[in-house]
């Protein structure tokens, strides 16, 4: 009977730590493999170097709604005259690029939604990102949609026996050309039946006769610097880099690289993200605290000047303000509370000795009852008379009718005329 208990223990044991684990690879995962493959299906089979800059601005999602806005209201603009106009704007520069692609930007401004989840998804784990893209480009040319032409060049390469990469790259490298297609035709049939890819249909860029097998390419772009981004391709170590010499000349003031010539890894600027919410923990463990001014927000929930002096006193003369705290509760901080209450109370004594009798004995007049209202007798002034030897009992009393308004009156009106009655028998002194 023990050893079959033991048993169902261990057993029970391993299943809880099953759950523990699979709840905690959960919260890592911030999308699963069916959504990854539903956002990525749109734009898997654009050349490397304009996916890299969309994945890249897409963690801008602010900048690029901005972005959207200015390409729609300058319709003409477009290529590195249009990359030219925008570099006034405060946007990241991989959002401007994309200025260079009226088309590109028109397709972002319709799926506002998958503009965030997209780069949520790339800042939360950029390599499966760029797995995925390989798995559907394998699809697309598995299914004979996705071969050279004369707007781009396929390049297939095989870094090892169990690993296939595939390179599209432009024709020529200064046209660009922005592929159309439907995600639902060109990789097959769909095998996530509850995440079918959206579709974009590019009307208005010349997209009509050109197709090719699923395929359709529109006008194409004159570009000499705007496209700068690169793709490094591995399985489990993909990531997106940056053409520095082609940056530089086309992003200009503060927004050049320093390094050498070739490429540069792309980093993240999370002061450019202007306030939009990161995803999940681990972004926002990684970027949330390198945004610029965070020190000066936190003045403003606190963290101000005079809390960080008053902080620095007490620790020069070694006295801890959370053990301080610990002594206030319990017998320990009522005691301490009687004794502040106690001192309060002879030093408002004090101060009646000292202000509020001599100012009655000296005056005698009536508009010095406010003088010892604010001593704490003006509720007894009716008993002017025997002030001096009655002080004790007056202070008491001054306590006790503290909350009638009407009696408080109604002494008022005693006292003064008492002193106009001792004003009239002895020139306004009383000894």
């Amino acid at each position: 009977m023990r050893k079959l208990l033991a048993i169902s223990g261990e057993i029970l044991f391993a299943a809880m730590l099953c759950l523990v684990l699979g709840t905690a690879q959960a919260e890592d995962a911030t999308f699963s493999e069916a959504e990854l493959d539903q956002m990525m299906a749109p734009i898997a089979l654009y050349p490397d170097a304009l996916l890299a800059q969309i994945l890249m601005a897409s963690t801008y999602p602010a900048d690029v709604t901005e972005a959207v806005k200015w390409s729609k209201d300058n319709p003409k603009q477009q290529g590195d005259a249009a990359v030219d106009a925008v570099q006034d704007k405060s946007w990241d520069p991989s959002v401007m690029s994309l200025i260079a692609f009226p088309q590109v930007l028109t397709m972002m401004g319709e799926q506002a939604d998958w503009v965030q989840n997209l780069g949520d998804a790339f800042l939360a784990n950029s390599e499966t990102v760029m797995d995925t893209v390989q798995k559907l480009r394998k699809k697309a040319k598995d299914e004979g949609n996705l071969e050279t032409t004369e707007q781009q060049k396929v390049i297939v390469e095989e870094p090892s026996s169990s690993e296939t990469v595939i390179i599209i790259e432009p024709a020529d490298p200064q046209v660009v050309y922005v592929p159309s297609y439907n995600p639902a035709v060109v990789y097959g049939a769909w095998w996530w039946p509850h995440y079918t890819p959206w579709y974009y249909r590019p009307y208005g860029y010349g997209f009509g006769s050109a197709v090719m097998r699923g395929i359709g390419f529109g006008i194409g772009i004159s570009i000499t610097n705007s496209l700068w981004g690169g793709c490094h391709w591995g399985r489990g170590h993909g990531s997106v880099n940056i053409n520095v010499n082609k940056f530089n000349n086309i992003n200009i003031g503060n927004n050049k690289l320093d390094g050498n010539r070739g490429n540069s890894n792309w980093k993240h600027n999370s002061n450019n993200r202007r306030g939009v919410p990161y995803k999940d923990q681990k972004t926002r463990d990684q970027f949330s605290n390198k945004r610029g001014g965070a020190d000066q927000r936190g003045d403003f929930r606190g963290r101000d000047t005079q809390r960080d002096t008053a902080r620095n006193t007490l620790e020069k003369r070694a006295v801890s303000p959370s053990e301080g705290r610990k002594d206030l509760q319990g017998a320990g901080g009522d005691k301490a509370r009687t004794s502040v209450s106690k001192a309060n109370r002879d030093v408002a004594q004090s101060k009646l000795g000292n202000t509020g009798i001599s100012s009655n004995r000296d005056t005698g007049k009536s508009r010095d009852i406010s003088n010892s209202r604010n001593s704490g007798n003006s509720r007894n002034a009716g008993s002017s008379r025997d002030f001096s030897s009655n002080q004790s009992r007056s202070n008491g009393n001054a306590l006790t009718n503290s909350g009638h308004a009407s009696r408080s009156h109604q002494n008022m009106s005693r006292g003064m005329s008492s002193n106009r009655s001792m004003g009239g028998r002895g020139g306004g002194r009383r000894r």
